[in-house]
């Protein structure tokens, strides 16, 4: 299987997830609303995050936000 376009990395230690798409830095999300801006800003805006195989969620779920 092929790697998923957009990861969510792990919580940082000062909070927030460093969000990845096709391996470019696209910032970092606090909340999912913040991971569903950064995807409607790379075109990506009809992808249901919690329920997508696009995303790979690492270092928790799409709950997991610090």
């Amino acid at each position: 299987m092929d790697t998923p376009p957009i990861t969510v990395h792990p919580p940082g230690p000062g909070g927030g997830r460093r969000v990845t798409i096709r391996g470019t830095d696209v910032g970092r999300a606090h909340r999912i609303a913040d991971l569903v801006e950064f995807l409607r800003r790379a075109g990506l805006d009809d992808i249901e995050v919690e329920e997508t195989d696009l995303i790979s969620w690492v270092g928790g779920d799409a709950d997991t936000w610090s």
